[in-house]
């Protein structure tokens, strides 16, 4: 049985830095049941050299794949192996396909930990029935409350099709004028295929902007092309633009319910999450391919978890509510405490 660790990686939020080992270990769990045979145990933390590590022991020890796979995990700086009073370290692969300022540069209020979002994405990719297949696969990515683009960011990294909804139109025109800078900054190949209102019978519905790009000459030369596609509309009318069972994982941070609320075609502004739970969960769940898994987190300090699970569940979802997916809950300053939820669509 061989034995090794985790070392975290720095986090500029230091409340979210106190709570990543605990995230991690959780997350490292998901991972070792859904993609790693169940081969990961003994699951902990370790201080060596002051520093603090997530330790676990894998049998067998981890292959090229394994370590390929836990190099995407949300918090992980690097891997080491221990060999007596050792460390040795583990190379670590990753999906990413673009430099991490695509995650980072962009600064606002109210914009989602980098880390987190990526642990909120990796999850639901896990809970899907294409689990096994995260390093080849190209999923097709759906944030229905995408604000200024961090989820649609970090499924880009990953070089998946990324698409997002939010009916903001402040936020849909900074994520327009961010995206299409950043990929003339960077001269990556793209083309937009549409930039503008979306019209139905005469009257504008929402505006959108779609474009694909290539995160190399030799990927665009291969026809290697990623889709990107974000709409401003309400997450209520999201069937109106995708279309049913397209989407792979469809993943959401909800409004907190304290500086600002949900809102919903039907209720308007609620402060309660599960307003917007109501409306839009049934209309999420339609775009979902059978095998699909829909990951959300929200505040429980304003709506209980098991009422968010029954939301999920009438809406045909299945809710995986044992072992770690119950180990996502975290703090995120006074007035918040944030929770995970996966779901997953029956096949």
């Amino acid at each position: 049985m061989s034995r090794y660790g985790v070392l975290i990686l720095p986090a500029s939020n230091r409340v979210y830095a106190g709570a990543s080992v605990e995230l991690t270990r959780a997350e490292l769990e998901i991972f070792g049941d859904a993609v790693l045979g169940g081969r990961i145990g003994e699951v902990g933390t370790a201080d060596v050299g002051g520093a603090r590590y997530v330790t676990f022991a894998a049998e067998g020890g981890l292959s090229e794949r394994d370590a390929a796979l836990l190099g995407n995990l949300s918090s992980a700086y690097a891997l080491f192996e221990f060999v007596g009073d050792l460390l040795r370290p583990v190379p670590l692969s990753r999906l990413d396909r673009f430099d991490d300022d695509l995650l980072t540069i962009q600064k606002y209020s109210g914009k989602t930990n980098e880390q987190f979002t990526k642990l909120l994405l990796n999850v639901t990719l896990l809970a899907s029935a294409w689990a096994g297949d995260l390093l080849t696969r190209r999923f097709r990515v759906l944030d229905p409350l995408c604000g200024r683009g961090t989820t649609v960011n970090q499924a880009m990294m990953y070089g998946f099709d990324a698409a997002g909804v939010d009916r903001d139109s402040k936020d849909f025109e900074a994520y327009q004028a961010f995206l299409t800078t950043w990929l003339k900054r960077k001269r990556i190949k793209h083309r937009v295929l549409e930039s503008g209102p979306v019209r139905r019978e005469r009257k504008v519905v929402g505006r959108r902007l779609r474009l694909e790009l290539a995160a190399s000459k030799e990927a665009h030369k291969a026809g290697d092309l990623q889709s990107v596609d974000v709409v401003n509309a309400d997450t209520t009318r999201v069937g109106e633009f995708f279309r049913p069972e397209t989407v792979d994982v469809l993943v959401a941070d909800a409004p907190y319910g304290v500086q600002h609320g949900s809102r919903t075609a039907e209720t308007g502004l609620a402060r309660d999450p599960l307003a917007l739970l109501t409306a839009a969960a049934p209309g999420w769940a339609r775009l979902l391919r059978p095998g699909g898994a829909l990951g959300i987190s929200w505040n429980t300090n304003v709506a209980r978890r098991e009422a968010a699970a029954e939301r999920l569940a009438a809406a045909g979802l299945t809710v995986l509510d044992d072992g770690p997916w119950c180990a996502l809950s975290h703090r995120v300053d006074q007035a918040i405490v944030r929770d995970v939820l996966v779901a997953r669509k029956p096949a």
